[in-house]
């Protein structure tokens, strides 16, 4: 018989907390567009800066050595890589500040 109060206490717990948590997410304020787009902004420029820092980069080297392979398309390669990585870091960083 003693087990049953402590159950019904623990559910009435669990609502509590659930209920506090739905209406804390009530009280928080939405990003508006603004928001979306100045994040859409960064992710763009986070990704298109690298890309064409590298493809100079590589367009220099094509120019000044002669290689058998392309540094052109090996640096936009990288560029693509390292910019999709910062991108993927700036949004992750966001969404916890956003918890």
């Amino acid at each position: 018989m003693s087990e049953k109060p402590d159950t019904e206490e623990d559910f009435a717990q669990t609502i509590h907390e659930k209920e506090q948590r739905k209406a804390d997410a009530r009280k928080r304020k939405r990003p508006g567009i603004v928001f979306g787009m100045g994040m859409f902004g960064l992710v763009g420029w986070s990704v298109a800066i690298p890309t064409l820092l590298c493809l100079a980069l590589g367009i220099w080297i094509d120019a000044r050595y002669e290689t058998r392979f392309s540094w052109t398309l090996m640096m936009l390669a990288f560029g693509i890589t390292l910019g999709g990585m910062t991108a993927w870091y700036w949004v992750r960083e966001e969404s916890r500040h956003r918890r």
